[in-house]
């Protein structure tokens, strides 16, 4: 199920949403026209390695810089492939606008940014000797997620079910789609834990789950004020 859209109308234009969907647009496909060789070093460089904080002889040795923890930030501007980036557009594009435009464009920012440090810590606490870069901005995005669970949980979502390419569309409510949405990131995680062999997971799950749980925590602090309602004397 591919979602598409939600019923919930914007007043405003969604400037930084846009900005986010151009900037990592961008970066991927810059990194994308260049060798395969710098591409790498790129992802290696400026995606979260979680054993390069864990173990800094190793990273020294393997040539990392001391950039301290840049790389929990950067890494939430790169993707992997196409794929990964166009999901995560896609859920930009759906869930983002209506939160930016009930936090406005400065508190949204931030919170964006802490839901995606959050995310990348909490990868970090679960795989902290995995060797593989951390990239995408799924936890941001999650945090996204998380705040429009609470703000919107009866919201109407139009999914699209890619069943041999027909238009087959139905919409359930956001608290359904984004409860199963959750749910199924638990399951990964835990699953991982489980049978011990989280490093072999390409998806780093509790990303998700930890920009998830930062969204719901953190969003209530960035909201716009509502102006006060009061009633004049005659």
């Amino acid at each position: 199920m591919i979602p598409v859209k939600n019923n919930i109308p914007l007043h405003t234009r969604p400037y930084i949403t846009w900005v986010l969907i151009f900037s990592n647009t961008a970066i991927f496909a810059t990194l994308f026209v260049l060798p395969v060789q710098v591409n790498n070093y790129v992802l290696y460089l400026y995606g979260m390695v979680a054993a390069r904080y864990s173990f800094p002889e190793w990273a020294l040795k393997s040539g990392f810089p001391d950039d301290s923890y840049f790389s929990f930030f950067s890494s939430m501007f790169l993707h992997g492939d196409v794929v990964h980036l166009l999901i995560n557009l896609v859920f930009l594009w759906i869930f983002a606008g209506n939160i930016e435009e009930r936090m406005g464009r400065f508190r949204f920012s931030v919170f964006y940014v802490l839901c995606g440090l959050f995310a990348a810590f909490l990868q970090y606490d679960f795989n902290p000797s995995s060797t593989l870069p951390m990239v995408g901005a799924s936890g941001a995005i999650a945090g996204i997620l998380g705040a429009f669970f609470l703000l919107y949980p009866f919201a109407r979502i139009k999914l699209w079910l890619p069943l041999f390419f027909l238009p087959i569309f139905f919409e359930i409510p956001a608290i359904a789609f984004l409860g199963l949405w959750v749910m199924y990131q638990i399951y990964e995680a835990t699953f991982g834990l489980v049978t011990q062999e989280p490093t072999l997971s390409t998806v780093a799950w509790w990303t998700h789950l930890g920009g998830f749980v930062a969204g719901l925590l953190l969003h209530t602090f960035f909201l716009k004020k509502e102006p006060s309602a009061f009633v004049s004397e005659e």
